[in-house]
């Protein structure tokens, strides 16, 4: 049935946003240094690595420069274009790409690239590797808003992404894996939509009172 689900969700998504992504396409190729996609190996399905799609947005040798797989607020690495972009998710797009090719799934995990896997704790990672990664999740709605977090810890960014963001997230991932169904995965779809309409709105905290706490990202 989640396949099922996946497939046909994609195929509507990709047909009714396709001429969007045309105009994106064109403006891509006009603007910034002329790249469309990205593509970055991320980690999938009992650890087998993929390849995930989307608009480009930052500077190529981004990851090589800056704070590295990191995107702080106001990142100098990203263009122009790429700004309306992330703060619109329309640069996830390509993803219902992998979502058709079977590599992930609509609701799911955030798949991550290897150095940030490897720091989730040993108790959640093999919840994390039963299933399909997915485009949006708990983890993606509750960090909706992570740059603005990051800018408050800019003095040691990676250090605080490593330890407090990727084990937290991993906590609330599991708890997602231990009560999915389709049911959840449509909520996780309505608040997706709704926290980009409206992102000061934090729907997640009244639909998931089980969703376990932090001191700091759930006191604000």
């Amino acid at each position: 049935m989640r396949r099922i689900f996946d497939i046909f969700f994609s195929l509507i998504i990709l047909f009714i946003f396709l001429p969007i992504a045309l105009i994106i396409i064109i403006i891509l190729k006009l603007t910034g240094e002329g790249e469309v996609f990205y593509r970055q190996l991320r980690i999938g399905k009992s650890g087998k690595q993929f390849g995930l799609y989307k608009f480009a947005t930052m500077l190529k040798d981004s990851p090589n420069i800056g704070a590295g797989d990191i995107t702080l607020k106001n990142d100098s690495r990203v263009l122009p274009f790429g700004k309306f972009l992330r703060k619109t998710k329309l640069n996830e797009f390509p993803q219902f790409i992998n979502v058709l090719l079977g590599h992930m799934s609509i609701v799911g995990p955030r798949p991550l690239v290897y150095n940030q896997f490897d720091l989730i704790p040993d108790e959640y990672k093999q919840n994390l590797l039963f299933s399909n990664p997915g485009i949006t999740s708990i983890g993606s709605i509750v960090f909706r808003d992570e740059e603005e977090f990051l800018n408050n810890f800019k003095d040691d960014s990676t250090k605080f992404y490593n330890e407090q963001i990727i084990p937290y997230k991993a906590k609330i991932e599991c708890w997602y894996y231990e009560h999915r169904s389709i049911f959840m995965d449509l909520l996780i779809i309505m608040i997706t939509i709704l926290s980009i309409l409206f992102p000061k709105i934090q729907l997640y905290s009244y639909l998931f009172k089980s969703l376990p706490k932090h001191p700091i990202f759930n006191s604000t």
